[in-house]
């Protein structure tokens, strides 16, 4: 069946925001990709690549950058939001000030605003007037941006309230190298997301001190109980944690090396300061805020996550990372039943 051909603007010309504009060109659609850096965006319409974020990686013709915002939003009816958490409030209130019409807005990013504590798509409906925002629908996965770009097999889920929106946006990105699947789920699909960081960041520490795949596989197995845990106490659908936005990007995030996550992780195992990995990093680490936003609402809801804790001392407390992993592995002993069971109770409840 022949893709209906749309003209949507990307915002935010990183990594994920490029590789995602490569897929909706190679889907027929017009590409309007917006970023705020000038010689970004000449490089892009002049030699049509983006080295910083995807070198090597040649961009399709249709793309066209943009670094006007009002611009590239004119006679737009979808936006593909693609900036770091801590930008969502800024681009989303300049983009209230200028559109004019109602915008169905996909959301890629994957965090949670720390002290707030809201996900992004509260945070887009508290920036955001209603009158302008047709839907709010979240794309998320196990989906490495420098896969994406080289279209690689992928496979993402699309989450909203409207299940037509979701639908929409699953048409308009589908292809043979990108699958993508629909969930009603946005808590569960938005919490998976978010939090898959902060295990990463985790798997990253242990691989820095040296440990081996058994200390990974723990920390994975019981960073999903944590994401779960966590997750269905804020109203997620339990079932979403064993799907792509639990499962699929928490292997993904914690074993590859294209993981940014993981490599600040990595690099903070090995005896750097959080300032000299962020420094050299050079694109946001999603994770460290997370670390600091989920550690807030474990105390909130009551919920027990040792490797937050451990991480969250790392990171803000000035923690050895050995000594956090050596305090993980300390704790009192627990029966590993005990969270199934509450996961079996999870899972009844929802389905009643």
């Amino acid at each position: 069946m022949t893709k209906q051909k749309k003209t949507l603007t990307v915002i935010g010309a990183g990594s994920w925001g490029t590789a995602l504009a490569i897929v909706l060109a190679d889907n027929g659609h017009d590409v309007r990709l917006w970023g705020h850096k000038k010689d970004q965006i000449e490089e892009i319409n002049n030699n049509h690549t983006n080295e910083h974020y995807l070198p090597g990686i040649s961009l399709p013709k249709t793309i066209k950058g943009y670094h006007a915002l009002e611009k590239s939003l004119e006679g737009i009816d979808t936006i593909v939001l693609a900036v770091p958490t801590k930008a969502i409030r800024e681009v989303t209130a300049n983009i209230a000030a200028v559109q004019q019409t109602p915008l169905t807005v996909v959301h890629v990013s994957k965090g949670i605003e720390p002290d707030t504590h809201l996900r992004i798509s509260e945070m887009i409906e508290e920036t955001m007037p209603l009158e302008l925002l047709k839907d709010i629908v979240v794309l998320s996965g196990p989906s490495h941006a420098e896969e994406v770009s080289l279209r690689h097999p992928t496979t993402v889920t699309v989450a909203s309230k409207n299940r037509e929106a979701a639908e929409a946006i699953q048409d308009i990105f589908m292809n043979q190298h990108f699958r993508v699947y629909t969930n009603p789920d946005i808590v569960g699909v938005e919490i998976g997301g978010a939090l898959k960081n902060i295990i990463a960041l985790a798997a990253g520490v242990s691989d820095g001190i040296g440990y081996g795949d058994n200390a990974k596989a723990a920390l994975m197995t019981r960073g999903l109980a944590e994401i779960a845990r966590l997750g269905i106490k804020m109203g997620a659908n339990p079932f979403t944690f064993s799907g792509l936005t639990g499962i699929g990007d928490l292997i993904v995030t914690c074993t590859s090396v294209h993981s940014r996550n993981w490599r600040a992780g990595n690099m903070l195992g090995k005896g750097k300061t959080l300032d000299e990995v962020l420094n050299s990093m050079g694109m946001v680490v999603e994770g460290v805020r997370t670390t600091k936003a989920a550690y807030q609402l474990s105390k909130k809801y009551g919920a027990t996550m040792p490797i937050t804790d451990a991480l969250y001392h790392i990171l803000f407390k000035d923690t050895h990372p050995k000594d956090a992993v050596d305090q993980l592995m300390g704790r009192i002993k627990t029966h590993e039943m005990e969270d199934l069971m509450d996961l079996r109770q999870a899972f009844t409840d929802c389905s009643s």
